[in-house]
């Protein structure tokens, strides 16, 4: 009896997995199809690895370098308007992460360079404990990620990301495959964009 059950069971379950909805790729809006300039930014509140203190602006650095040779964007500086803010957070595959909050990188700004205005996150955090830079332990394994936001707003990061993508190291040189997925989304979009013009 319960080797027909199970045998039901399974049977059930082959016929309706093929009914299940495809999982559908993030749309990207018009308001990115017409974009023409992009700031880099490492996500608010990102901890600096410990082990590999400049990782967060290599990463920076990289993507800027990867947006710049695909010729569709041109990226300015942090402090200057853009249309779009693209915000970077490294992954970890460690269960627990030390790394080192409340330094100069918390404001996105980069190295040897002043900002014009306010970080991206907003108007600068105040230190509300008191303790300056400190180190703390980001929990749990995590994919790389890159978020598109929308720029020329008091706070990008504020705001719901108009397209993402996480994936296992994608925002490691030399391929930086989150810039491609990017790249690729943009071309079906305009594809199909294309595709449905009279």
């Amino acid at each position: 009896m319960t080797q027909r059950l199970f045998t039901l069971l399974a049977l059930i379950l082959l016929l309706t997995c093929p009914a299940l909805p495809k999982q559908k790729k993030p749309r990207i809006p018009d308001y990115v199809l017409h974009a023409e300039t992009v700031i880099v930014a490492i996500e608010p509140d990102t901890g600096e690895p410990l082990d590999n203190p400049k990782a967060n602006e290599q990463v920076r650095q990289n993507v800027e370098r990867a947006l710049t040779q695909w010729g569709r964007f041109r990226v300015v500086p942090d402090g200057q308007q853009s249309d779009l803010v693209v915000g970077l957070r490294i992954g970890n595959d460690k269960p627990v992460s030390p790394t080192m909050k409340g330094g100069p990188f918390d404001d996105n700004i980069r190295i040897g360079q002043r900002s014009q205005g306010p970080p991206l996150g907003g108007e600068p955090r105040p230190d509300t404990d008191g303790r300056g830079p400190h180190i703390t332990n980001e929990v749990g394994p995590t994919p790389d990620s890159f978020s598109v936001y929308r720029g020329s707003v008091a706070n990008a990061f504020g705001s719901s990301a108009l397209w993402h993508y996480t994936a296992k190291d994608c925002l490691r040189a030399p391929e930086i495959k989150a810039v491609e997925e990017f790249r690729k989304a943009i071309t079906d979009a305009e594809k199909s964009k294309t595709a449905n013009t009279p």
